[in-house]
């Protein structure tokens, strides 16, 4: 015999906790205000509820800059305007992650859209998360693996060269294909060992050739909205 689900943990309450976690960010938004659009289940929140707040009239003048394929078009789907991302620093960008550390350091990238999510993110005056509590951990890579943008060409000398300092991991699938991110690259998730260095090991990776980026978002964010059994909790950096 099971224990049953505590009902605050129920697929459908947890979903509407996130939901929760999105309004709380949405509402940082002001009127005229460049946006960056994250992407992923909780994102979707953030973006819809967006949509709506300009539709009702409450915000006007936004703009949005997306981070994916799939957010740009549910952007576009329920109103909200978008442009491409350029030199211009964003007002504040809201997006999910895949875990994160109690420093607010972010392992992001599930999603397959780690790359634009941190070119423009970079450029965010502002960038706040918004996820479930199953998304904190003590440390990064307890969890999730962490995801690394790789060129196609080339791609086994790239993973070979990354096994030697990253031996666990293994290219993403998309079924019985590579799986292919937005920009026509492939993604080696990786598995991270105990006691790293976050930015000794950035370095590293990013300085492997063949790689394009990491899902190591360190020192990014401002604050994070974590929906939880209790309510949503608000961390700061």
């Amino acid at each position: 015999m099971t224990d049953a689900t505590h009902p605050l943990e129920a697929p459908e309450n947890l979903e509407a906790l996130k939901k929760e976690a999105a309004l709380r960010a949405v509402a940082l938004v002001q009127s005229g205000q460049r946006v960056g659009l994250g992407t992923g289940s909780t994102a979707k929140y953030a973006i819809e509820e967006l949509g709506r707040k300009i539709a009702a009239g409450e915000l006007s003048g936004v703009v949005g800059v997306s981070t994916s394929e799939a957010s740009e078009a549910l952007a576009r789907a329920v109103g909200i305007s978008t442009e491409p991302l350029d030199p211009r620093p964003l007002d504040i960008a809201i997006d999910g992650a895949d875990e994160i550390a109690p420093n607010l350091d972010l392992v992001k990238g599930l999603g397959g859209a780690l790359v634009r999510e941190k070119v423009t993110e970079a450029q965010a005056r502002r960038l706040i998360i918004i996820a479930d509590h199953t998304k904190l951990v003590t440390r990064l890579g307890e969890k999730a693996p962490l995801p690394i943008e790789i060129l196609q060409f080339g791609f086994l000398s790239t993973v070979e060269r990354l096994r030697e300092f990253l031996p666990g991991g293994r290219l993403r699938m998309n079924g019985a294909r590579n799986y292919v991110t937005d920009n026509g690259n492939f993604i080696f998730d990786a598995q991270l060992p105990e006691g790293f260095d976050a930015r000794e090991l950035e370095r590293r990776i990013k300085g492997t050739l063949g790689v394009v980026d990491t899902g190591l978002f360190l020192g990014m964010a401002e604050r994070a909205f974590v929906a939880a059994p209790g309510g949503v909790q608000e961390l700061v950096r």
